[in-house]
């Protein structure tokens, strides 16, 4: 009986030190930046310019933006957890060459940004991106929002509180509390973790038509919470299932000529 106890007792203890691991390095779990910072034509970003932008706490960051052609809409893309913008050239062509404006914001802690990342920051960082392209002349009408994995809760939140001509969202979530529920059950993680982007809290205040696409088979997020999310929406929207497709449905150009098709249908050139 007491070589169980202390069996118990080691176990309590080990639980205990994992768990406060996890607490106490929570976001090196959630955020995975690199820190290259190639310029734009380093990096094949063709037609970008890279700006500086300072958000509302004074860190600054960087944004890569190619103006609209004229009559054209404008692009703002938010990445996901891992990596940087300078790693997403291909999706930046096939914007540009659908003749659209493209802006791509380098969060807080990524790429030859300042700082390091948080949801808080992550949201400052956004509305910095918004506004500098709305006092460029770009009409907020006339934004397409698009969200990339973590960079839905990033897109859901902005085009909750700001006005915008469409959000696009890729394998998003109703929360990245949910997202860790599933991967680490055998942790309390909704009472641990700090940045939970709710987007489930936030999606019934978006009033501009919504495109979702998520991979049957996504194992980084899974499908379901991508499905609860859009069933929360209110309309119009879309929702579009990658059958056979994990989280690589995100990486597929067919996911970037989705949504190309999405914006001409929302947002047609030439529109005022």
């Amino acid at each position: 009986m007491r070589i169980l106890l202390i069996a118990a007792l080691v176990l309590c203890g080990l639980y205990l030190v994992v768990a406060g691991a996890m607490f106490a390095f929570q976001r090196q779990f959630q955020y995975f930046p690199t820190t290259r910072a190639p310029s734009p034509a380093e990096a094949g970003f063709s037609g970008a310019t890279e700006v500086a932008l300072t958000a509302a706490d004074g860190t600054q960051v960087q944004l890569w933006h190619a103006p609209a052609p004229p009559g054209a809409p404008t692009v703002l893309y938010f990445h996901g957890n891992a990596g940087e913008m300078a790693d997403r050239a291909r999706r930046w062509a096939a914007y540009r060459a659908a003749g659209l404006g493209v802006a791509y914001l380098s969060y807080r802690g990524y790429g030859g940004s300042d700082g390091t990342p948080s949801e808080a920051g992550l949201h400052l960082d956004a509305d910095a991106g918004y506004d500098w392209l709305l006092a460029q002349g770009v009409a907020p009408d006339r934004l397409a929002v698009v969200g990339e994995s973590l960079g839905t809760g990033v897109a859901v939140r902005l085009a909750a509180d700001r006005r915008v001509g469409a959000l696009l969202l890729e394998a998003p979530y109703t929360s990245t509390a949910d997202v860790a529920a599933a991967a680490y059950p055998w942790l309390p993680v909704r009472l641990l973790m700090l940045d939970q982007y709710r987007s489930i809290d936030r999606i019934g205040d978006v009033t501009a038509p919504l495109f979702v696409l998520h991979g049957e088979e996504d194992r980084t997020i899974p499908f379901a919470l991508g499905r609860a999310l859009f069933d929360a929406a209110p309309g119009p929207k879309e929702f579009h299932p990658s059958p056979g497709k994990g989280h690589d449905a995100l990486f597929a150009p067919e996911t970037w000529a989705l949504e190309i098709a999405f914006i001409a249908r929302i947002l047609p050139h030439g529109a005022p």
